[in-house]
């Protein structure tokens, strides 16, 4: 497929902004009202805009669908927490991920972990071949990735976390295979969020995320992101997201920009409780086993204190428990603070069993593979206080096995 251009533009869209994280939050793409000097951005809700003559805007807009002030100071928030040049919002994660992929040429083959969140693998596997675009899957791509790089390839996509089993990829040790060959690599940093880890300072050249989850972090928008430093990557994703049309509402835009002036706040309440959490049940005698890259039993504990801030281990936990699935089900109906829900990343605790719920999509024998098992619960740690989440947890585990 041949996209058409738009000037690319000598400058970066967003100049870098090396303040402090919670200083960027808070001030990044947040100007004061010219008119009445309001702290907090106005909601544009009008989706034309006035022009003098014709062809000549009065502003900076001309229709909702390709900008709009809200959207663009949101846009700016996440480029600077990122480190980015320019980030491009859309109505969900998921149209995140088919913009990107609807920027590659017909007949692009995509290495992918084989541990990806359920959405994205239903897209790999039953959307993309629509254009002609093929994913092959690998549970060990720091391994695999030279050796399944094709002529035709373009695209690697980590998550790192993976979703749900939190294995970490090494992601520049895949950037220098990938770049050798010309190729990008996406990584989905949803699990973490900007404040725990950019993907950009080690070799990503797309960083996306479901804004749903921690960015904006209150449950209540549904929205996407892809945040980069390549103007060509700019002008071609700038196009699609003008051309398919898959972006957010202003309200949603202003939503999710007050929510990310809290992320640093929240990404270490949350992380700070769910290391406590997962503490509690690497010592049950109620679980198997528990995936949380904030302790030193983690395999890839390495990449851990490479990647992430801190080494911190993020707000998400996952952990198989005894008594197989009718445990897991038990246990899930016995919490009382965690709520049995999908999604993840916002100030209330969830839980939910990915081999029914978020990845039951996914053939038996691949969640297997990638270590979703019908005993594997995940938890979504929010900020409530950490002695009530842990008591929650122990109970339900108590009465869930019995």
């Amino acid at each position: 497929m041949t996209i058409p251009t738009i000037p690319i533009e000598d400058e970066p869209r967003f100049a870098k902004d090396h303040r402090g994280f919670g200083t960027r939050a808070v001030q990044a793409g947040s100007p004061h009202d010219p008119v009445t000097g309001a702290v907090i951005s106005p909601i544009s809700l009008s989706t034309t805009y006035a022009q003098t003559s014709v062809g000549n805007p009065v502003g900076l807009y001309e229709y909702s669908r390709s900008s709009n002030p809200n959207r663009d100071n949101f846009e700016h928030a996440v480029a600077a927490l990122e480190g980015a040049s320019y980030a491009l919002a859309f109505s969900s994660g998921s149209a995140t991920t088919a913009t990107i992929l609807q920027s590659l040429a017909a007949g692009s083959h995509i290495i992918s972990i084989s541990d990806v969140y359920g959405g994205t693998h239903r897209y790999f596997t039953k959307v993309a071949a629509a254009h002609g675009v093929r994913v092959t899957f690998t549970g060990a791509i720091e391994v695999d990735a030279g050796s399944l790089i094709e002529e035709n390839t373009r695209l690697i996509w980590i998550e790192t976390p993976s979703n749900p089993t939190l294995s970490l990829v090494d992601i520049r040790a895949v950037a220098d295979v990938a770049h050798q060959h010309g190729i990008l690599v996406v990584v989905d940093n949803t699990f973490l969020s900007p404040y725990v880890q950019n993907p950009l300072e080690h070799g990503a050249d797309i960083v996306v995320h479901s804004v749903t989850k921690y960015i904006n972090g209150h449950s209540d928008v549904l929205m996407g992101v892809a945040a980069f430093n390549s103007p060509v990557l700019n002008d071609r994703l700038t196009f699609l997201q003008n051309a398919i049309g898959a972006v957010p509402s202003p309200f949603d835009c202003w939503l999710a920009h007050r929510g990310l002036k809290t992320l640093h706040l929240r990404a270490r309440a949350a992380t700070e409780n769910a290391t406590e959490i997962a503490t509690m049940l690497d010592n049950s005698p109620h679980v198997l086993s528990v995936n949380y890259p904030g302790l030193a039993s983690h395999p890839q504990r390495k990449v851990a204190v490479k990647q992430h801030r801190k080494g911190m281990g993020g707000g998400m936990v996952s952990f198989r428990i005894r008594g197989g699935r009718r445990a897991a089900e038990k246990f899930c109906q016995e919490t009382k603070i965690f709520t049995l829900a999908e999604s993840l990343g916002g100030v209330e605790s969830l839980c939910e069993l990915p081999a029914s719920m978020t990845h039951a999509g996914i053939p038996v024998e691949a969640r297997e593979m990638s270590g979703v098992w019908e005993d594997l619960i995940r938890l979504s740690v929010g900020i409530e206080d950490v002695d009530d989440l842990v008591a929650d947890v122990a109970g339900a585990l108590e009465r869930a096995t019995q």
